[in-house]
């Protein structure tokens, strides 16, 4: 990093939920492929963003968060209190808590868009979670935060934003592909490509909806690039998982905890513990770096 941030800042983060995600020269962000290079490629400048995820707006029982209202105005707080602002903050779904109601839908969304502008970060990005998109094919996602899908490039990176929440199968559909498929079309195969989406793009748990049934398309379309990074939401917790070369990363989430995988008959979120708030809503910190070829990637606990 160019510029070093006290860890104890990242540590107050744990409480109100999200991600820091740094990017250090960026060449695979924990890929095998980056650790087994003699010589990474040449070498982005140095950057981070914070990725908060599941914030749930319009959520409310006291018995799975007692401060419903408070954990997104706390983390905007904190990231704003960072000693070096990150690049940008991108929030990865489920940015409202779902309802039926269009006129409510509407409402909760102008109401997050209201807080998310109190960060001193310009550059937020938005994705959809099913919470958002799933019941109006993400009509009024769109209104106020524009498109689902999109990629964009920073710093010699470039980013990915699918979206696999509008269609209320999960899947990204073959419109949604094909866009893929051109975006990546001429791409130099050592490009580094980070991969931002609501839902796992593999199978973790389907019968939790914690999939993409067409999700193994895109990593189809991304295994020929040799360092690709993909972080997504949804499941509230911290998980890692590997495709080929590919590293997925999950967010815990913002309003409430998940449990494990299939751990228990049916999934819901765990009940708030008075003795240990905001037990379970944190964030993972990813370091990466280009001296040599040394990547940690650590999670940080309260």
């Amino acid at each position: 990093m160019q510029k070093k941030m006290d860890r104890r800042q990242f540590i107050k983060l744990t409480g109100y939920g999200g991600g820091v995600v740094f990017a250090s020269g960026l060449a695979g962000f924990g890929t095998p492929a980056f650790a087994a290079r003699k010589k990474p490629p040449a070498a982005a400048e140095d950057f981070y963003f914070v990725q908060l995820s599941d914030t749930h707006w319009g959520f409310s029982n006291p018995a799975v968060n007692p401060d419903f209202e408070g954990t997104l105005k706390k983390a905007i707080a904190e990231v704003n209190a960072l000693a070096t602002p990150p690049d940008f903050i991108v929030f990865t779904g489920d940015l409202i808590q779902t309802t039926d109601d269009p006129a409510v839908r509407r409402q909760r969304m102008s109401e997050f868009r209201d807080i998310a502008a109190g960060l001193n970060v310009r550059n937020i990005r938005y994705l959809a979670g099913e919470h958002d998109a799933a019941l109006d094919n993400g009509k009024a996602f769109r209104e106020f935060f524009g498109e689902t899908h999109y990629s964009f490039d920073h710093k010699g990176v470039h980013f990915i934003a699918l979206d696999n929440v509008s269609d209320p199968t999960a899947n990204l559909g073959e419109a949604q592909l094909a866009w893929l498929a051109a975006d990546l079309a001429g791409r130099d195969r050592e490009q580094q490509i980070v991969v931002l989406t609501h839902r796992p793009l593999f199978d973790l748990a389907p019968s939790w909806d914690w999939a993409t049934p067409d999700g193994g398309k895109a990593v189809d379309l991304l295994l020929p690039f040799e360092y690709v990074t993909v972080f997504y939401g949804h499941i509230h917790q911290e998980n890692h998982h590997m495709t080929g070369h590919i590293a997925h990363h999950s967010a815990q989430g913002l309003m409430w905890p998940l449990p494990a995988p299939l751990s228990v008959p049916k999934k819901g979120p765990i009940p708030w513990d008075s003795a240990a708030p905001y037990k379970g809503l944190g964030f993972r910190e990813v370091k990466a770096g280009h001296e040599g070829t040394s990547l940690s990637e650590l999670p940080v606990k309260a």
